[in-house]
């Protein structure tokens, strides 16, 4: 800490006569510029001229500025960089996230700015190439000069800063879209906190995602989810009834802890809590503080009881009774065979036994793979073999006190005699778990969201909902285009009409890119528009640097002389026609020259950043998923569709083949 106040007196020092902006108020309206009332594409402009210092360095030939703001709350300075991306000259032209944004149809802007506030040890270095990479900025955000953009990351507390929280960050990037008047701005929600994806956290107690309190809504899902199949999934999920979910868990003996959570925060509540949505939100506005105080309801009321220790599961501490996985696989109907599932189980502990520690599910997964290729069988056993008994080790999973994440641990039977017997039961002794309910909200948060939300028993509808929110995390905010009736500006949406040979171009049933914003003085002539249209749509795309505006569509019997005003309303549609389109330019459109075509079993047809394969006849690209093909598998060499192996090879007949594992 004291080498980051070190580099950010420097930074003052350096900076001393140079503006500096309050970091809580900047992008407020009027502060610091009140006459931002035209396109992104020109506010921007004004926004470095006034706010940007130009640095003495550039980006891969990028000209960049820095806005100096400071933390109002402890005197920090933040500087908040902007780089101009002169498309022209990038390595990389096109913009795959405009392609999973299913913006590929858009023409390719001449400009893009990335706004970037690195992260706290970085604050006083020059930001350098590979800038754009960094997963690591407190703030990235990338905005084409046609006002259409991409939140690409957001780092506060959790992300390693010492000085920003993540909603500080969050509302200064919304405030400054705000301001430049952006169109419309994705992101992709894969924020995490305590190992739990907070678009399904918060989508169940707030029915929409952590984005969702700045406007951020549903944009599309993968693998076919649509906004329907969300707003189902969450009303499953949050409708869950708390009684209900306790008494399924109980049947597996896993409802304890869940049980005095429930009761914890039951107490501390002041209202009824009947949902898992009504518990967790309950939960999340407690937040993590010292050991709650239980509400007493008796009069008087006596001196509040902090909360009990967590308790061990286990009743008294008593030594616990833990039953043989092979006992276990013996009374199940599986698909796999009886042998093969302990043989999975033997590679996890031998694992577990090489680590001499815990590790995550996904640790256990990867160790398994080396010598196991099914991976539905493993993750079967994975998911199974919490509680039992495999050779001489109980597998247990628990949470790691330090890092808050789920492991698998074992610990040695001490009666080997009990274990090697008929007996399908073995006696283990458990250590007391002494985590206070209550004292960590997030950890209890954690318990619920894992076993109610990834491991609800015997559900098939519950685990389908969080699939389906988790397969949910493209969203969009988007700023409205209406014209503003205390403005004597005249605006209007600029849509060029294209030539037979132009939308012969456009390949694949493209929809025509949008429209551009234009502003015009309230005595503007048709002719003046003319011209507003034509340079705003050359100074916007690279396809239409020698473009003219020849014609307004609908004003035949004016001429350009004529005032517009009483003729044109301000905040129309305007479609003109004109000449000088590049149809050579290989900067045509976002999604790039090359023509593909996306048809999934899921209903997926266009890409949505998902993994994919392409099959090796139809070249029709669809999901690895979807075709049974693990995130960490590699894609087989030769990949034929279902529906080209039908195709070409005979219908099989059922065929089936038992084999015992050894």
């Amino acid at each position: 800490r004291e080498a980051l106040m070190a580099t950010n007196e420097t930074l003052k020092n350096r900076k001393r006569n140079k503006k500096l902006y309050g970091f809580h108020t900047f992008g407020d309206p009027g502060c610091p510029i009140d006459h931002l009332s035209g396109p992104f594409r020109d506010n921007i402009r004004e926004f470095l001229r006034e706010c940007g210092e130009i640095e003495d360095y550039n980006v891969e030939g990028m000209p960049t500025w820095c806005t100096h703001l400071v933390n109002e709350s402890n005197g920090v300075v933040v500087p908040l960089y902007t780089v101009e991306e002169n498309v022209k000259h990038s390595s990389r032209p096109f913009c795959d996230h405009c392609r999973c944004a299913g913006w590929s149809h858009h023409f390719v802007s001449k400009r893009r700015y990335h706004l970037i506030i690195p992260s706290d040890g970085e604050w006083d270095d020059q930001t350098e190439g590979s800038v754009y990479d960094f997963h690591s900025h407190l703030l990235h955000g990338l905005i084409h000069c046609n006002g259409y953009g991409h939140l690409l990351c957001i780092n506060g507390l959790e992300g390693g800063s010492e000085f920003l929280c993540g909603r500080e960050i969050m509302d200064l990037w919304d405030r400054l879209c705000t301001t430049l008047r952006t169109r419309k701005i994705t992101v992709e929600d894969s924020s995490v906190k305590r190992s739990m994806d907070l678009r399904l956290l918060y989508g169940v107690a707030y029915g929409h995602s952590w984005f969702g309190r700045w406007g951020y809504k549903f944009y599309h899902g993968s693998f076919g989810v649509t906004e329907h199949n969300y707003e189902a999934a969450i009303r499953v999920l949050s409708s869950l009834n708390i009684g209900n979910v306790l008494e399924d868990l109980g049947r597996e003996s896993r409802d304890k802890l869940v049980k005095e959570i429930v009761q914890v925060y039951r107490e501390m509540s002041d209202t009824q809590l009947t949902t898992i949505r009504d518990l967790i939100r309950f939960m999340l506005t407690v937040k993590s503080r010292a050991p709650v105080q239980r509400k007493v309801v008796t009069k008087p009321p006596p001196p509040a009881k902090a909360i009990k220790p967590r308790k061990s599961l286990k009743k008294n501490n008593n030594p616990t009774k833990y039953k043989k996985f092979k006992s276990f696989v013996s009374e199940m109907d599986s698909r796999w065979p009886k042998r093969r599932l302990e043989y999975a189980a033997e590679v996890i502990v031998e694992a577990l036994k090489e680590r001499q520690g815990g590790m995550s599910r996904q640790e256990v997964r990867d160790a398994a793979r080396l010598h196991i290729g099914d991976t539905g069988l493993l993750d079967f056993v994975i998911k199974s073999i919490n509680n039992y008994i495999v050779g001489n080790y109980v597998v247990l999973r628990t949470l790691n006190p330090s890092t808050r994440v789920l492991e698998f641990t074992i610990n040695e039977v001490n009666s080997p005699t009990i274990v090697d017997s008929d007996e399908d039961e073995a006696i283990v002794e458990s250590p007391p778990i002494t985590d206070p309910v209550g004292l960590d909200v997030y950890q209890d948060a954690k318990c619920l969201y894992h076993e109610v939300l990834e491991e609800y028993p015997e559900s098939e509808l519950v685990e389908l909902a969080t699939r389906v929110v988790l397969d949910s995390k493209h969203l969009v905010k988007e700023w409205i285009f209406k014209d503003d009736e205390e403005d004597v500006l005249l605006r209007f949406l600029c849509q060029l009409l294209m030539t037979p040979d132009e939308c012969e171009m456009k390949k694949g049933n493209r929809p025509l890119p949008q429209g551009e914003l234009v502003v015009v003085p309230p005595y503007a002539t048709v002719g003046d528009l003319k011209i507003a249209c034509e340079e705003a749509l050359k100074d916007t795309y690279c396809i239409m640097k020698g473009l003219t505006v020849d014609e307004i569509e609908g004003v035949d019997v004016m001429n350009d002389e004529e005032v517009l005003f009483g003729s044109f309303e301000s905040g129309a549609n305007v479609w003109v026609r004109g000449s000088g389109m590049d149809l050579e330019s290989k900067l045509t459109y976002e999604g790039g020259s090359d023509s593909w075509t996306v048809d999934c079993s899921c209903g997926a047809k266009d890409d949505d950043g998902e993994r994919m394969v392409s099959c090796d006849i139809c070249e029709v690209w669809q999901h690895t998923r979807c075709n049974c093909i693990d995130e960490n598998e590699v894609v087989p060499t030769l990949f034929l569709c279902s529906r080209c192996c039908s195709s070409i090879m005979p219908a099989l007949g059922d065929y089936k083949m038992d084999m015992e594992y050894y």
